[in-house]
């Protein structure tokens, strides 16, 4: 059986970070969680997930910002990153931020495992 993939999610609402542990650890996943895209080279380069969930209001560095930041680094920039957020342009947010796909909020469960199967393929469980 293969290692489970690993989820980050960053999102300053702790009522989002809570169902999306509850949902991912319950489908197999790893996940770990941050309130603050503050050092996010150093958050995402201690914990190497497969893919990011990135809110776009995030406190001091934004979620646009964050994404690109990532997709500059050598390391990290084949990482997917989903944009998250309940703006009703998410979509072109996304594209701004560099991002390889987004999820609205709200969102429901089969949304969320939808985008992760999608880009990370089946999960191990």
């Amino acid at each position: 059986m293969s290692k489970n993939k690993k989820v980050f999610v960053f999102d300053d609402n702790v009522d989002i970070l809570e169902l999306c542990t509850i949902i991912l650890e319950d489908a197999g996943y790893e996940i770990k969680t941050s309130s603050t895209s503050n050092n996010i080279i150093d958050q995402v380069n201690a914990y190497t997930p497969d893919i990011i969930f990135m809110d776009n209001w995030l406190p001091d560095v934004g979620g646009i910002d964050a994404t690109r930041e990532l997709k500059k680094h050598e390391e990290l920039k084949n990482i997917p990153v989903i944009y998250f957020s309940a703006n009703n342009d998410v979509a072109s947010l996304a594209q701004q931020a560099g991002a390889d796909g987004y999820l609205s909020k709200p969102f429901d469960i089969h949304e969320l495992e939808n985008i992760i199967s999608k880009h990370l393929g089946a999960a191990s469980i």
